[in-house]
């Protein structure tokens, strides 16, 4: 039996985390993974499709945001270079096959863990990957060398990541920065 278009819609936003980072690794934009979403949105209502399950809509799903953001990108001929095709087929695959449930609550708790940074910590992440700048226009912007740009980034990931799992195991996200 089909999933329903309420189930499909369900499905479709219980995913958005999952399939607007699809397009992000590609458009490196946040806001532009807008268009894409929309898009899937779109043509399920519109075309009426036929769903067997959820995982057959996640896939299909994966396939019209990569298009619709690598078109994106091609229209206006954008200059990061994009993941090559294999490596995204197998981002697409790997996201299928892991549970969606999970996806949810850590990425709450990134957020309330990027929230707890300090400032010049956000601005740094921001710069890197939200503005999708390299190291070096964060060096000049920042003002400090490309080494500690990389150190910098180093230390709150791992930061980033200790956080998270104290959040998921239900205690309150705090930044705790490395020393050295």
């Amino acid at each position: 039996m089909s999933l329903s278009r309420e189930q499909i819609v369900r499905c479709l936003l219980d995913a958005r985390s999952r399939l607007s980072a699809s397009a992000w690794l590609i458009v490196h934009d946040a806001h532009t993974t807008e268009e894409p979403f929309q898009d899937v949105m779109v043509k399920v209502l519109d075309d009426e499709l036929a769903f067997e399950g959820e995982a057959e809509l996640i896939s299909w799903a994966q396939v019209v945001m990569r298009n619709a953001a690598l078109n994106w990108a091609r229209r206006r001929q954008f200059r990061q270079v994009p993941l090559d095709a294999d490596v995204l087929e197998m981002l697409d695959a790997e996201w299928v096959r892991k549970p969606a449930a999970s996806s949810g609550s850590r990425l709450d708790a990134l957020r309330d863990c990027l929230e707890a940074l300090p400032l010049n910590s956000r601005r740094l992440l921001e710069s890197r990957y939200f503005e999708g700048r390299d190291c070096g226009d964060v060096s000049r912007i920042l003002g400090i060398s490309v080494t500690a740009v990389y150190q910098r980034l180093s230390r709150l990931h791992r930061a980033l990541r200790a956080c998270i799992e104290r959040r998921l195991q239900g205690h309150q996200a705090t930044f705790e920065p490395e020393v050295g």
